[in-house]
């Protein structure tokens, strides 16, 4: 029985997805007893370059030829969207691990595909109307030009124009962007008390650090990311990534079981997971029961089970998913530590709020799906 772990494993978001969900899809294979229904169970990999064509590509593939029943990961918005509809018309199922637009569990939802971490609308909610509440109440984005930074950025805006902030302005750059200075400028000229960056992996690390030259928070200006990892704070360093604010949906230091999970994975990795990381393997091992309870590797058996059966894990707590594919779970409210508050190597954030599942993400109805009411 073989699933599929497509991923970005060489570019900008390689660090908090990567090999390090190639290894924890093979640790809940292993956990499960390297089987089910008999079958050993295979973990196979790809690097989908955030290209949606090359997703695609792969997709079809190990749909077609190689007998994949699941795949996890199309951690860039573009390529969840292409995969999800291959998913569709080769009957496979997909679970996006880190996808930010709505649209993959909205407009374009299937019966076969599921979103496991986050989405637009949790990163962005809980953040924009905290902080629109301490008075940061003007807003301008720093925003990567595909469709996860527009959702990102029209998420936001609406949670900042509710929470009764304004957004003066918005600037595109494209994905992997090397030189930010120019939408800095912009940024820093807006006058906003905030500046958000609708990004992540490389090109918000990026962006940081340029803003740290720049001296827009020295300036008065708050730069809040609206995707950060531990992963990304740990490439950035405390002493700039520190009084971050940001949304998650786990961190290694919450309690007994995500540590002891977590330093399993940290003493092959060596670097401790990210939230990426711990969902894909929470998403893996999901699949495995739901195999072992349909007692068949058939797609539409499968999905039922996957959706009937509640999650109940280090990762989610306990979680369940709705008629759109989405998993619902707490997300949590970070604030990045100082060095001196930091206890040691990736201590690195304190939790400052639990949004229950049913805030933190998009009330169903609301959705746009076309499955709901239907199954």
């Amino acid at each position: 029985m073989r699933v599929g772990v497509l991923t970005d494993m060489t570019g900008l978001y390689a660090d908090a997805i990567g090999p390090g969900s190639f290894l924890a899809a093979r640790m809940a294979a292993e956990d499960a007893g390297g089987k089910v229904l008999g079958r050993p169970i295979e973990i196979l990999s790809a690097d989908n370059q955030n290209k949606a064509d090359i997703g695609s590509a792969i997709a079809r593939q190990w749909y077609d030829r190689d007998g994949v029943g699941m795949i996890v990961g199309m951690d860039n918005s573009s390529v969840a969207l292409a995969v999800e509809q291959v998913a569709k018309d080769r009957n496979g199922i997909a679970v996006a691990i880190a996808v930010g637009t709505n649209d993959f569990t909205g407009k374009f939802c299937t019966p076969t595909a599921f979103s496991w971490n986050y989405d637009s609308y949790a990163l962005t909610h809980g953040v924009a109307g905290s902080l629109v509440a301490k008075g940061l109440d003007t807003w301008f984005f720093l925003t990567v030009d595909y469709a996860f930074g527009a959702a990102l950025e029209a998420d936001a805006s609406d949670a900042v124009r509710k929470a009764g902030g304004k957004v003066l302005g918005s600037v595109k750059h494209p994905l992997n962007a090397g030189d930010f200075s120019s939408y800095l400028i912009a940024a820093k000229a807006s006058g906003a008390k905030v500046v958000a960056l609708a990004n992540g992996g490389g090109d918000m690390t990026g962006a940081v650090k340029q803003a740290a030259e720049f001296g827009l928070q020295q300036g008065g200006q708050t730069l809040v990311p609206m995707l950060c990892t531990n992963t990304d704070i740990h490439s950035l360093g405390l002493p700039v990534a520190q009084g971050i604010s940001l949304m998650t949906s786990f961190t290694w230091d919450r309690n007994e079981q995500t540590r002891a999970w977590s330093q399993k994975f940290m003493d092959r990795h060596h670097a401790m997971p990210s939230m990426d990381h711990a969902a894909t393997y929470s998403a893996v091992a999901h699949y495995i029961k739901a195999v072992a309870a349909a007692g068949s590797t058939d797609t539409q058996a499968v999905a039922a089970k996957m959706r009937a059966l509640p999650v109940h894990d280090f990762y989610a707590g306990e979680a369940k998913l709705r008629a759109d594919g989405r998993l619902v779970h707490d997300m949590y409210l970070v604030k990045v530590k100082s060095p001196a508050a930091s206890k040691g190597p990736w201590d690195y954030e304190e939790i400052l709020q639990t949004v229950p599942g049913d805030k933190a993400f998009r009330p169903l109805e609301e959705v746009g799906c076309p499955l709901v009411g239907k199954t």
